[in-house]
């Protein structure tokens, strides 16, 4: 079916070659007969809700006609919102980001649109139609690139969440475009945004900007709780963080010590776990404030054996097995420290590696590993590898090969320079042990890193 030049005449053509007359195809579409005869005869515009039955009728796809659409809602007949809205809405749902591109590239020569534009992009983020709704936040923040308003910032803030994933150089571009933006955002948005870029900088082990962004985001929730306790009785604030504001200073106390605890400060790690384990000063007594102090207690205790064995102290490593067995979801945490920490002390925890052998192995859905963030998870999983790796090696183990290329093949989709550097480092230290297919798969993933990279000139690889 050639396409004609507007919707109308292709219907008009269809019921011509299948003999067909006004009333029969009504009956057919369900569409009123007066109705369809205005449409045909171009006295009335096409509602998207007649757009699904013309195209119902006719038996052709629901989108078949959707780049004509456009022209029909600008060129035919004055644009209005109600039949605009539902079409953009459709065109996310069946992938149509096409089309609301160019829908869009005509309703923002007129600004009155862009609230309009935004709130559809709101929906469609909670609905999970990542893709259209970041091509309205793009479109809406071109638009309004030259104001300092609170609408730019949360679209800037919609585009990071959207952009991040397992690619760390995309989450460390995403954070860095969007850093700027926060003091724009609504108080509320603030702490969410602050929690989220320092799980970003966590992952990508930026320690400097973890804790300097704790210490914002521990700055504006202690100033927001202030605030809204000396509201009293008065109307609380319309927006709301999705956690109580509390939580925003226990979680900034936990990321500092999280970063102490990587620069090898341990006192100062583990007086700061004191400050969130601490809620003596938390005036809500509920339900919620109690499970959510329960949590961080919790966290601070399985820290504070963590930062002891960390500090060197082998002897809590018993009382921190114990401690974790009852607890799966912080298992493979805690056995990634244990053997990091064994092969910088020379210390022998196969008896740990026996008990928790499940957690061991290799894995692809990771979901399973923690209660943690995923990029983390994603990023602790390929660095465990080259840790177990090392353990093994160390200990004369020919599996920590194996386990090299599984930590590169993993960092590979991460686009980790680091930890890439650290595989193939160990590997060359190993490679006399490697049999000959495995230095052939070493040297086919070093291959799919030169290829993929666009820091080609950054690697300096050995190929076996």
């Amino acid at each position: 079916m050639e396409p004609a030049a507007m919707i109308r005449d292709q219907l008009a053509d269809y019921l011509t070659q299948h003999g067909m007359s006004i009333n029969q195809f009504a009956i057919r579409s369900g569409i009123n007969s007066g109705t369809l005869s205005r449409i045909i005869n171009g006295h009335q515009p096409i509602a998207m809700s007649h757009l699904e039955l013309i195209t119902a009728g006719m038996g052709v796809c629901e989108d078949y006609f959707y780049r004509m659409y456009v022209d029909e809602c600008f060129s035919y007949s004055a644009p209005t919102w109600r039949r605009l809205r539902p079409f953009i809405v459709r065109c996310a749902e069946l992938g149509r980001t096409d089309c609301i591109e160019l829908l869009v590239q005509n309703l923002l020569d007129n600004l009155t649109y862009v609230p309009m534009l935004f709130e559809v992009a709101e929906g469609l983020f909670e609905q999970g139609h990542r893709a259209a709704a970041a091509l309205l936040y793009e479109n809406v923040s071109a638009s309004e690139k030259y104001q300092y308003s609170e609408r730019l910032a949360l679209c800037q803030y919609r585009l990071f969440q959207i952009a991040l994933g397992d690619d760390q150089s995309t989450n460390l571009r995403a954070a860095t475009l969007f850093e700027s933006y926060i003091p724009r955002l609504n108080e509320a948005d603030q702490l969410d945004a602050l929690k989220e870029l320092v799980v970003v900088y966590y992952s990508l082990r930026q320690w400097h900007k973890v804790d300097d962004l704790a210490q914002e985001l521990l700055r504006i929730a202690t100033l927001q709780y202030e605030y809204l306790n000396h509201l009293k009785r008065a109307k609380l604030p319309e927006n709301k963080s999705t956690q109580p504001v509390y939580y925003y200073i226990l979680y900034a106390y936990l990321m500092r010590s999280s970063a102490c605890v990587e620069w090898e400060d341990y006192d100062t790690a583990l007086h700061l776990i004191k400050k969130y384990t601490d809620g003596s000063w938390i005036r809500e007594k509920g339900v919620e404030s109690q499970k959510i102090m329960a949590q961080f207690k919790e966290w601070g205790q399985a820290n504070t054996y963590l930062y002891r064995l960390l500090a060197g102290q082998q002897e809590v490593i018993s009382e921190y097995v114990e401690y974790i067995s009852s607890r799966p979801s912080e298992i493979f945490m805690a056995v990634y420290k244990i053997i990091q920490t064994a092969n910088r002390y020379s210390w022998n925890v196969d008896y740990v590696l026996d008990r928790f052998s499940e957690y061991v192995a290799y894995r692809t859905d990771l979901k399973d590993l923690g209660t943690h963030n995923q990029q983390v998870i994603a990023d602790q999983y390929a660095r465990f590898l080259v840790e177990l790796a090392t353990y093994y090696l160390h200990n004369n183990q020919r599996n920590g090969i194996k386990l090299i290329l599984l930590s590169l093949e993993s960092s590979v989709k991460l686009n980790s320079e680091t930890i890439v550097m650290r595989c193939v480092d160990l590997f060359e230290q190993y490679r006399h042990e490697a049999e000959e297919h495995e230095k052939e798969e070493y040297r086919l993933i070093i291959r799919r890193v030169t290829d993929a990279s666009e820091k080609k000139a950054h690697y300096s690889f050995s190929v076996v």
